[in-house]
């Protein structure tokens, strides 16, 4: 017993632990939470392309020696904004806007790093995540990003719900369906840019989407949904810090794993109870 409870309590002795753990909680709070909306309207692959190019931002942040947030952040609500407006304004679908940016900036950031002399960071931290090097600024700015994502997300949910599931309605009663979508999109890079030294560039997909999926599969209504989410993402963001820690691996495979395993597990309760 003595020895379960070591495993557990033995890793907050140290501080960067503690600053893991805000962080973890953040992540499994915010990915989820976004991730509903984003299942909802089918934006898995935007997801996936605004982590990828933020990394030109991120890139340029480390080779000044300042935080990533400095070039993440704007570089994130940049593509954000470019996506919708080259979606709405000119004749070009969608997904072809975000395929061209996300090829475009990865590449860009690619090179950066290849250029690059004396990079403080690995570039496996940054594709892969390394939550046991942030600071207490990190954290500080973590977890004020997060609650204004939350306040937002609390203020306009119901306009954000109507304006996913009848974007025609919701123009039709007057809603400012454009403006909402634009600060759902400003919304999820800043999420995508909190996470990413959690789980790194390639996973943070996984943790936006893997919960809200699993939740999906759990719950009926919407807000049961984002609940049963959240729970899901703090619960494999917390057990994949655990497992980073003790088992020396990368924070973001380990907290997708989890969050996948849950996945699997909610389909078979899924269809369990389908078959009943």
């Amino acid at each position: 017993m003595t020895e379960i409870f070591a495993v557990f309590i033995s890793p907050f002795e140290y501080s960067f632990m503690i600053r893991a753990l805000v962080i973890s909680v953040c992540v499994g709070v915010m990915c989820p939470l976004l991730g509903v909306y984003v299942v909802n309207r089918g934006l898995g692959f935007m997801g996936d392309a605004m982590a990828h190019s933020v990394l030109p931002g991120m890139v340029l942040a480390f080779m000044l020696g300042v935080s990533p947030f400095l070039g993440a952040i704007p570089t994130g609500i940049a593509v954000a904004l470019a996506i919708g407006y080259l979606g709405k304004s000119f004749r070009v679908s969608e997904d072809t806007s975000i395929g061209i940016l996300f090829a475009a900036l990865f590449s860009i950031g690619l090179v950066m790093i290849s250029l690059s002399k004396g990079l403080s960071v690995r570039v496996e931290d940054i594709l892969l995540g390394q939550i046991l090097g942030v600071s207490n600024t990190d954290v500080i700015i973590t977890f004020s990003l997060a609650g204004l994502v939350l306040i937002i997300i609390a203020a306009l949910h119901r306009q954000l719900v109507f304006t996913s599931f009848d974007p025609l309605g919701a123009t039709v009663i007057g809603l400012p369906t454009r403006w909402l979508d634009y600060l759902l999109l400003v919304s999820l890079s800043v999420v995508i840019v909190v996470s990413l030294q959690a789980v790194g560039i390639v996973l943070v997909v996984a943790m936006l989407i893997t919960p809200a999926a699993a939740g999906a599969l759990i719950a009926r209504r919407f807000t049961r949904v984002m609940a049963s989410s959240v729970v899901i993402g703090v619960f494999s963001a917390v057990c994949g810090l655990y497992l980073a820690y003790h088992l020396d691996i990368p924070s973001g495979p380990s907290m997708t794993l989890v969050a996948t395993a849950i996945f699997v597990l909610a389909v078979i309760y899924n269809q369990i109870r389908a078959d009943q």
